[in-house]
This record gives C-alpha cells, structure tokens and sequence, in this order.
C-alpha cells in the first residue's frame, strides 16, 4: 500500500532522469567515454578515491559486499527514525543525525521528499 501523496518511484523526476541517462548511455562502449573525453580517467579516479576515502575514514571497505552489506544496516536503523511520527532520539554521529533532521524537516514542510 502506497502512503497518500507518494509517487510511484517510476514517477519522480529523479527516476525519470535516470531512465533517459539509462536510454542514452546503454550502447555506448566506455572506451567511446574515454575516447572523446581524455579528462574523465582523471575525474574518475578522482571519484573513485574519494569514495576510497570517505569509507576508510568510517573504516569501511567501500568496494567489498561486507560494506554493502553495513551499509543496510545502517539504513535499517535510520528508516524508522526518518519515517517516525514523533521525533527520535538520535544517537548516530553529528553529520547522520543533522542529515535525518534535515530530510524530517523537508518532508513536514512539503508533505513528502522525492
């Protein structure tokens, strides 16, 4: 059952953007990316080691399953408070606790986030 003024995931523009990025990229050889942009190796691992970074800095292997595997358990713990009625108490680290106020502060002021 969907909650009254939630979109169908399909329907967000979010989604919609993906799709035709999907639709515009999906016969497109990654050695034509890099072909025609000589920069993006650089801006890639650049990417790549920032993602590197923030997960060593949180002790987390970033490109291993284990850390997928934290990081549903993680939004285990955040889905309830991001979705309670009443305010939780929070007991994340100050960025994860101000990032869930935030979003709870949107979705009241708008009815719900895409």
């Amino acid at each position: 059952m969907m909650a009254a003024g939630v979109r169908p995931r399909i329907d967000r523009p979010t989604w919609q953007a993906l799709r035709r990025h999907y639709d515009r990229m999906r016969n497109v050889h990654p050695r034509t990316l890099f072909a025609d942009d000589p920069k993006r190796g650089e801006r890639y691992t650049a990417e790549e080691h920032s993602v590197f970074t923030q997960g060593a800095v949180s002790e987390i292997d970033s490109f291993d399953q284990w850390g997928v595997e934290l990081g549903k358990v993680f939004a285990q713990r955040i889905v309830p408070e991001l979705e309670s009625a009443e305010e939780p108490a929070l007991r994340h680290d100050g960025s994860t606790n101000a990032l869930i106020r935030r979003y709870r502060r949107q979705r009241q002021g708008s009815g719900n986030v895409t």
